[in-house]
């Protein structure tokens, strides 16, 4: 090829190639830019929210660790509403937002503030609030108790623009202001409110211009301040309550209560909340999509909380459980349970209400059944009656039998479907036309079936079971909340959408919300699982016993 030839490809090529690079550089500037606009939006997507870990923050620092009721919000209140529109279906976002909306404004306006007027453009996403003892003042709440909300920003000026239109629109509106200084910080304080409501004693402080305190009165506020000064004192030295946080893993939301919270705010029997040896409760709160988790752990000083009995058959027992139910309970160790001395917490909670259930449900042979079997037991509530399954060989047939026999039921045999079952009756008068005449009523039908006995009070019932099937659900939810608990399982419960609303319905923090809310919640109710299993760390903790809660209410 000629020279000059040879020059003309070269330039061509060195041409071509510095079009090609300049093309490769376009495509990575772009794609670049695609990647930072993705992660700002990801980083900025309601989504984000929830995404975090359980951790004390700043705020836990003015809230005493014995203040009665902790809580403690770890995402942006401006972006619930838009969380809450994300994640639920489509036909119900604007209400499901506008409901969002109304129980946090509602929230904060229980301590005299306006959110969407004076707190939406600055809050941060750190927000405490403690509920305590006001020891040094007189003029707060007659049952002697007051509170202290920490609030964090996001800028640095905007908690002081919010405490100057804050004081000076309650000045305006006659309060009388009293500016004082308590170690090193001024303090300012008064009698406020929202419009429409009683003006009530109020103080305020500002931490470092991007953290406010406001308080139920001075006295308040300075205790907060006390307290803040010591580690000892305050929940962001608390070392356990951070343990025990790290063990839930993310969040949104954590408290802590004491004994008397637990009674008075969050509705725990009073058998359990007056106990000796209780301690508190730490809770946390998780979302998953429209699914809520209250993590919860039941501290005792005594050694009160039983191991799992480490039977295997508990697994084969839900499986093998099939129909339509409204209930659904694996029970460990149900003899204990329903003992009447029993010093277990929980045999303490559980034992009225399945006493409640084989009442209502005309349950004598339920009752025996459950009274002679060391477990584990499951229990099955649906239309065609209670089912129950145990083990082959516990409780022995030859002790229930006589249990039944006590209570006036005759045994024998029936064939039915191609199976041998073994039935209890009673003789029942029945008039027809007239005349009277006796038949025998079934109470209780037992099957045996892949090594287990299945009791149950139809043979509807016992049909239903053997067609297998998971028409209500119940059974996947629990299967799937017992993976989320990485100890052994003790005592779990699944609800469908009625019963479940009818034991939240007289839930006092249910009632709350609903109050904030401005409407009833209860329709969104689908279903409602719980576990509970002692907690693998009592003893590194320092404590005889702690009870690890996991409840999940599913809202559609």
């Amino acid at each position: 090829m000629h020279e000059d030839d040879t020059d003309v490809l070269h330039r061509l090529f060195m041409k071509g190639r510095s079009f090609l690079l300049a093309l490769v550089a376009s495509a990575m500037v772009l794609l670049t830019l695609a990647l930072g606009v993705w992660w700002v939006m990801a980083q900025q997507s309601p989504l984000r929210i929830v995404d975090r870990p359980l951790e004390l923050s700043r705020t836990a620092r003015f809230m005493p660790r014995d203040a009665q009721l902790t809580m403690h919000w770890l995402a942006d209140p401006s972006r619930l509403p838009a969380y809450a529109r994300a994640v639920a279906p489509v036909r119900q976002r604007q209400a499901v937002s506008e409901s969002t909306r109304q129980l946090r404004d509602g929230a904060f306006a229980l301590a005299g503030l306006n959110f969407s007027d004076e707190l939406v453009d600055w809050i941060g996403p750190q927000v405490s609030f403690a509920v305590l003892t006001d020891s040094r003042s007189n003029d707060g709440d007659p049952s002697g108790l007051g509170w202290v909300l920490a609030l964090s920003s996001h800028d640095q000026d905007g908690a002081r623009r919010f405490l100057q239109r804050f004081w000076q629109t309650r000045s305006l509106a006659g309060t009388d202001l009293q500016i004082t200084r308590y170690r090193g910080m001024g303090l300012i304080s008064g009698r406020g409110a929202l419009l429409g409501r009683d003006p009530q004693p109020i103080a305020t402080a500002l931490i470092d211009d991007d953290l406010l305190l406001l308080a139920s009165g001075r006295g308040v506020l300075e205790q907060a301040l006390d307290v803040s000064q010591l580690d000892g004192l305050h929940l962001l030295g608390d070392e356990r309550l951070a343990d025990d946080l790290k063990s839930f893993g993310s969040g949104v939301a954590f408290l802590t209560a004491s004994p008397a919270a637990m009674q008075r705010w969050l509705g725990v029997p009073a058998v359990i909340a007056e106990r000796d040896d209780l301690t508190g409760l730490v809770g946390a709160l998780v979302s998953h999509g429209t699914d809520l988790d209250l993590k919860a752990l039941v501290r005792f000083r005594d050694d009160v909380i039983p191991g799992a009995d480490g039977l295997t058959d508990a697994e084969a027992l839900l499986s093998g459980t099939g129909g339509s139910a409204h209930a659904l309970a694996l029970l460990s160790a149900p003899q204990a349970l329903l003992a009447s001395e029993s010093r277990n917490p929980l045999a303490q909670w559980i034992a009225p209400v399945l006493q409640r259930i084989f009442d209502a449900s005309a349950a004598e042979g339920a009752a025996a059944v459950a009274s002679l079997d060391s477990g584990p037991l499951l229990l099955q509530m649906g239309e065609a009656g209670w089912l129950l399954g145990s083990r082959a060989d516990e409780p022995s047939l030859q002790a229930v039998s006589s249990r039944l026999e006590q209570d006036g039921l005759v045994g024998s045999t029936l064939d039915a479907d191609g199976q041998s079952l073994e039935v209890w009756t009673r003789l029942v008068r029945q008039r027809r036309h007239g005349e009277e005449s006796l038949m025998a009523d079934l109470a209780v039908a037992l099957d045996h079936d892949a090594g287990l006995n299945w009791w149950g009070q139809s043979l509807e019932g016992l049909r239903q079971r053997r067609s297998g099937g998971d028409p209500s659900g119940l059974k996947q939810q629990l299967q799937e909340l017992r993976s989320q608990v990485k100890a052994p399982i003790t005592q779990q419960l699944a609800l469908a959408a009625a019963p479940s609303r009818d034991g939240l319905a007289n839930w006092r923090p249910w009632t709350l919300l609903q109050s904030l809310g401005g409407r009833s919640l209860s329709p969104a109710v689908q279903s409602l699982t719980l576990v509970a299993a002692p907690d693998q760390t009592s003893a590194q903790s320092g404590e005889s016993s702690r009870l690890r809660l996991h409840a999940r209410l599913s809202l559609g």
